[in-house]
């Protein structure tokens, strides 16, 4: 039976105190109570130890924001796969649209970050999206295959078994806009048969598929009782430790 997963990407937010604070916040409000999914905080990098730390006394799980594509190296300012499993890293999450957009990375360098996170025995969480033109212009489904086939296509069964994909419209990201629970499904529905096609119906039924997009306290409970959205990729919501508890509750 497939995973389900809240994330909460904090971005580059948040300054020490604050970081603490809020870890310390969601893990105690999640305390005792009985969860029907795993959840994940995604700090910015800096505080990754600091977090690791509460999450050996709690539920939480911890995952980055970016891997560099390479083992080790003179690349400065850059973190390696390795070094994310040295502090017990879990997640990563690889191809935000923040990241294609403001960075430039393509598909071809998301997979080599993929294969680094998995040789390490860490989980990607794989970011796919359409901006709103391509939507508009009804290509958000080619868009989607196409940056799931060249970044994910390549890995074996076994290896893809790793790992999480996220949806995220980007026309709905930190805009106040969210897909529809509608929008949602379908385009989830499409993602599960791509990866029925690629390797087989049991493999895409097993696969964890996450919905990133203005997702809030008021609007999780409808997006996750979708068949194929099996939780969320939290922005600005995860910031406010009693909100991203009431979305980790929704399900």
């Amino acid at each position: 039976m497939r995973k389900n997963i809240v994330a909460g990407n904090w971005k580059m937010n948040l300054e020490f105190t604050e970081a603490e604070e809020l870890t310390a916040g969601v893990a105690e409000q999640l305390e005792g109570q009985a969860l029907n999914c795993e959840v994940v905080i995604c700090p910015p990098a800096l505080y990754l130890e600091m977090a690791t730390d509460f999450a050996e006394e709690s539920v939480l799980k911890v995952g980055a924001q970016n891997v560099s594509n390479h083992d080790s190296g003179a690349y400065t300012g850059e973190i390696a796969a390795g070094m994310l499993a040295s502090v017990d890293v879990k997640y990563c999450i690889v191809g935000h649209s923040e990241r294609r957009k403001y960075f430039h990375e393509d598909n071809a360098l998301l997979a080599q970050k993929v294969d680094k996170l998995l040789d390490y025995g860490r989980t990607p969480i794989y970011c796919c999206g359409e901006v709103l033109e391509e939507r508009e212009k009804e290509n958000h489904f080619k868009v989607v295959e196409q940056q799931i086939a060249e970044g994910l296509f390549h890995l074996n069964e076994d290896e893809f078994s790793n790992v999480v994909i996220a949806y995220e419209p980007v026309w709905a990201i930190g805009t106040g806009l969210t897909a529809s629970p509608v929008q949602a499904q379908g385009m989830h529905a499409f993602i599960r048969g791509l990866i029925a096609k690629k390797y087989s119906k049991e493999v895409a039924e097993e696969t964890t598929l996450l919905y990133g997009g203005s997702c809030n306290a008021n609007n999780a409970k409808e997006l996750f009782s979708q068949r194929d959205v099996d939780g969320g990729l939290i922005g600005g919501a995860s910031l406010k430790a009693g909100e991203f508890v009431s979305i980790v509750k929704s399900f």
